[in-house]
């Protein structure tokens, strides 16, 4: 028993990064089945008490009474690091099981941190801030008798590096630190020197998580001199900025300009791609960038947001009509399609339902007084989701050129700016295809998708009198129309809402006006 409970241990703390070593093997069975004992109570219980247990170890040394090292507990399935809000003990002060011993802010929120046991806080190691520390790293000391406290006055744990230096750790190996004022042209694709500089702490260090570091380096992006806007706690960038961030690459050919004297929203060439790997039996395509970061984009909210959907019929008659009296006013070229008067559609409901046009924020939800839309558009390496800014105050006139000038963009191979930005809603129509409904994924931090079906004559019953002899049948042009909703932001009655908005916009299309 005591071998297998301190091979359970040892996994345990190599988890970690940590050492237990032991002054007696009566005193390692002891304590061992101590442990053990909790194990079982936390399998049974709340996933987070045994991601508590993985990141506590316990230390015995001649020099010191028995002791626990308490790491930085992973207080959430994707967590990699966690900074501490605040202390609700001191030094000295006793606890029971279920007392929280403090507060750890991650990416998404702030969770409370739970003593799984009865003890008395010997020694604190981390003190609280903004500083972020890797799931794992000793925060903490822990003792049974009060009168030991006074031995780990002095206390030093090697593992528990300061944070500054776990996060340059994890961070991609430079030589140096790349220039600010010079922009020498680097072998491999880099950003415009223009660009502003990520957000960096007093020291000069790039405040980023430890998540966010390795995904840039796998990426090959150094953090310290792209643009890129941490949308974290205080500035902080976090894995999502990284997957969202897709640099431009620019012309080769082209001389350095003056950060000033570059256009915001130039279009760039669209990064290259790499020909196919054959193989024996399978051929490997490569993606572009865009690709990749709209796959991990799509993955990651998939998996973080709480979908649900709602689905409704709609009737696209009096849509019809007036785009026929709209285009009879309008050249061969600047005709309006039934996707235009739909993306309106759509617009003017999130204003007539602005809870959905909010973001899940952690500990609130950010309602937005504009509506930007991505339009997804395109297929496979040239599929894009373009942002359409203000899309409730633009007429639908507007709308079409914007979105001409898009598809011509994806046409031609340049992409600019909006190709990549974030808005409020995503909005795409798959009828060209003959689907007959979709069910989009949500793209974060958004808190609604909505996806259209195919438009088709079907047969449904006759409305109003139906006089005898009468056909009681009628047949309509109708689509389906589906809302995918984060249920953190908006709920069921409101999905309903937004859905109802929207059938009355396309049914009566005159309210598109107003």
């Amino acid at each position: 028993m005591v071998n297998s409970t301190a091979r359970l241990l040892s996994l345990a703390t190599r988890k970690n990064g940590s050492l237990i070593v032991s002054s007696s093997s009566s005193s390692l069975a002891r304590r061992s089945s101590l442990c053990l004992g909790n194990l079982s109570t936390n399998f049974t219980g709340h996933s987070n008490s045994l991601d508590s247990f993985y990141s506590t170890t316990r230390r015995w040394n001649s020099n010191y009474p028995a002791h626990e090292v308490v790491g930085m507990p992973s207080l959430s399935p994707t967590m990699e690091a966690g900074a501490i809000a605040s202390w609700n003990l001191e030094e000295g002060q006793s606890f029971g099981a279920g007392d929280v011993l403090c507060e750890v802010e991650t990416d998404k929120a702030t969770v409370s941190f739970e003593a799984q046991d009865d003890g008395v806080v010997a020694k604190i190691l981390a003190e609280a801030g903004p500083t972020e520390i890797d799931c794992g790293v000793p925060i903490l000391i822990t003792v049974e008798d009060e009168a030991d406290v006074d031995a780990f006055k002095d206390y030093v744990v090697e593992a528990a590096a300061p944070a500054p230096a776990a996060a340059a750790a994890a961070a991609p190996p430079t030589p140096e630190p790349a220039p600010v004022a010079a922009a020498p042209t680097p072998p491999t694709p880099a950003p415009v020197a223009a660009a502003p500089a990520s957000p960096v702490a007093a020291g000069g260090r790039v405040v980023a998580s430890p998540l966010a570091w390795t995904i840039a380096k796998e990426k090959g992006l150094d953090l310290s001199t792209i643009a890129i806007t941490g949308t974290g706690p205080e500035g902080r960038i976090i894995a999502d900025d990284v997957k969202e961030y897709i640099p431009m690459e620019a012309t080769a050919a082209a001389p350095a300009v003056d950060a000033v004297g570059a256009p915001a929203a130039a279009a760039v060439a669209a990064p290259s791609i790499p020909a196919p790997i054959t193989h024996e039996h399978y051929t490997d395509y490569p993606v572009n960038e865009a690709s990749i970061a709209t796959a991990n984009l799509l993955a990651h909210s998939k998996q973080t947001i709480p979908h649900y959907y709602l689905t409704v019929d709609v009737t696209l008659d009096s849509l019809i009509d007036l785009r026929s009296k709209l285009n009879a006013n309008l050249d061969e070229e600047s005709q309006i399609s039934l996707n235009d008067l739909l993306i309106k559609a759509a617009a003017v409901s999130m204003k007539s339902c602005p809870s959905a046009n909010a973001s899940w924020m952690g500990d609130k939800v950010r309602m937005y007084n504009s509506v930007d839309m991505n339009v997804v558009m395109g297929n496979g390496d040239t599929l894009y989701a373009p942002l359409i800014s203000a899309v409730d105050t633009r007429g639908v006139k507007s709308i079409s050129e914007e979105i001409a000038s898009n598809l011509a963009d994806i046409e031609g191979g340049s992409i600019n700016e909006s190709f990549t930005a974030v808005g409020t809603v995503t909005f795409m129509n798959l009828g060209m295809y003959g689907v007959k409904s979709c069910a989009p994924i949500i793209r974060s931090p958004q808190a609604v998708a909505v996806a259209l079906g195919a438009a088709e004559n079907r047969v449904v019953p006759k409305e109003g009198d139906i006089g005898e002899g009468d056909d009681i049948y009628d047949t309509k042009v109708m689509l389906t129309a589906t809302l995918s909703c984060d249920h953190r932001v908006v709920d069921g009655a409101v999905g309903a809402q937004w859905l109802s908005a929207f059938k009355a916009a396309v049914e009566s299309p005159e309210t598109l006006l107003l």
